[in-house]
């Protein structure tokens, strides 16, 4: 009888620890994967704003007279593609940087860096949406005040391509915001955790 007893102390702890491991190791999946799929999401609608908006060119005949309209001629909408191009390859890096934090041996600490990271394209994303809704807002609408009139009448194909680019520049601002707070979150955690022990 006394020389079961120990086995089955030995035993117990054996038991608990490898289910708080069972138990821990698929929300860390799934935070990875989560993390893979958003990142992969803000590259393909990255992507996508840059192509729809570079060959969104126009040109229109009146009265012999030739008029063109390209993404290049409004400041706002280069800013927008520099945004887009941008993020799409900070992006890409990231991926390379989640690869090495998803190690069990990394540095908690570098979930900053990750922070630091998705909130910087967070915002460089929400600023160039903003100034292409802007200007975009004036070329459909125009703005009386100020003598400017509404193009996307006569431009429409123009105008079309210009508002799907922003839109596809507006869902990778949605993926860039759910990392930020994904990875605020992680960092939260991690520092409880470890103020825990």
């Amino acid at each position: 009888m006394e020389s079961g007893m120990p086995k089955e102390k030995s035993f117990f702890p054996l038991q608990v620890k490898s289910l708080a491991v069972s138990m821990t190791s698929p929300p860390q999946r799934g935070f990875y994967m989560t993390q893979v799929m958003l990142r992969l999401l803000a590259i393909v609608f990255t992507s996508a704003a840059i192509s729809v908006m570079i060959t969104s060119g126009q040109t229109l005949t009146m009265f012999g007279i030739s008029f063109s309209a390209r993404y290049s001629y409004s400041s706002a909408f280069r800013f927008t593609v520099g945004a887009d191009v941008v993020v799409c390859c900070l992006s890409l890096l990231s991926l390379i940087l989640l690869h090495f934090l998803s190690r069990p041996n990394s540095n908690p600490s570098n979930f900053f860096y990750l922070f630091l990271h998705d909130m910087v394209m967070t915002v460089l994303m929400i600023s160039g949406c903003a100034a292409a809704t802007a200007i975009g807002y004036v070329g459909r609408y125009g703005q009386s005040q100020t003598g400017w009139m509404a193009i996307c009448d006569r431009l429409g194909k123009f105008c079309y391509r210009v508002t799907l680019s922003v839109v596809f520049s507006y869902l990778a601002f949605f993926c860039c915001f759910a990392l930020t707070i994904m990875s605020a979150y992680k960092l939260k955690s991690r520092t409880q955790s470890e103020a825990n022990k």
